[in-house]
C-alpha cells in the first residue's frame, strides 16, 4: 500500500492504553502492508535510553530521542507509532515541531481508572511513596491541548480508538481514501 510517513504519537497517563490501542492499531496497519515502525517507551528505555532516570530533564532526553528516531523514520515514508507517557507538553510540541508529519493521539482516562486497571501496582507503590516522581501522582501530566485525536479510553472500545485514528490519517492523507470501507 503507498502511503506517507506519518508519526502517531500516543500519549496519556500510565494505564490509560496507549500501547493497547498502538498494538491494535499497528495489526491493522500490517494487515493493510504499511511500512511501520513501533516505538514503546517501556522498551525504548530497556534499549535506546538505558541509564536515564525519571527527572524532569531525564524524562525530556527520553521524548528526544525517540523523537528524533520518529523523525528519521518518518522523513523516509514510515508509519511510527509512539507510545510514550511523555508527560510535559512543552517537549511533545518540541518534537512536533520537529516531525512535520506527526499526529498526536491522548489516551484519556480518568486517574482513578488508570490505577483500577494498574496490573503492576505501579499506582499503588507511587501512592505510598517507594516510587518517586510518578507521573499523575507525584510528577505532573500535562494534558495536549490541540491533539488530533482523544481517545476516551473509558467510554470507547479499542477498535472504536483505532478506527477514529485510522481516520483522521486518512483525513489528513496518510493513507489513502477508503481504508476504512
Amino acid at each position: 500500500m503507498e502511503h506517507r510517513g506519518v508519526t502517531v504519537w500516543f500519549t496519556g497517563l500510565s494505564g490509560s492504553g496507549k500501547s493497547t490501542i498502538a498494538r491494535a492499531l499497528e495489526a491493522r496497519l500490517r494487515e493493510m502492508g504499511t511500512k511501520l515502525e513501533v516505538l514503546d517507551g517501556d522498551i525504548v528505555r530497556t534499549n535506546l535510553t538505558k541509564g536515564l532516570g525519571f527527572s524532569k530533564e531525564d524524562r525530556d532526553e527520553n521524548i528526544r530521542r525517540i523523537g528524533f528516531v520518529s523523525h528519521l523514520l518518518t522523513r523516509n515514508g514510515v508509519i511510527v507509532l509512539v507510545s510514550a507517557i511523555s508527560p510535559y507538553r512543552a517537549v511533545r510540541d518540541e518534537v512536533r515541531d520537529r516531525i512535520d508529519d506527526f499526529v498526536e493521539v491522548f489516551a484519556h482516562a480518568p486517574l482513578e481508572v488508570c490505577e483500577e486497571r494498574d496490573v503492576k501496582g505501579l499506582y499503588k507503590k507511587a501512592r505510598s511513596g517507594e516510587i518517586a516522581n510518578f507521573t499523575g501522582i507525584s510528577d505532573p501530566y500535562e494534558e495536549p491541548l490541540n491533539p488530533e485525536v482523544v481517545c476516551e479510553t473509558h467510554k470507547s472500545t479499542v477498535d472504536e480508538c483505532v478506527d477514529q485514528i485510522l481516520s483522521k490519517l486518512e483525513e489528513k492523507g496518510y493513507l489513502p481514501a477508503g481504508v476504512l470501507a
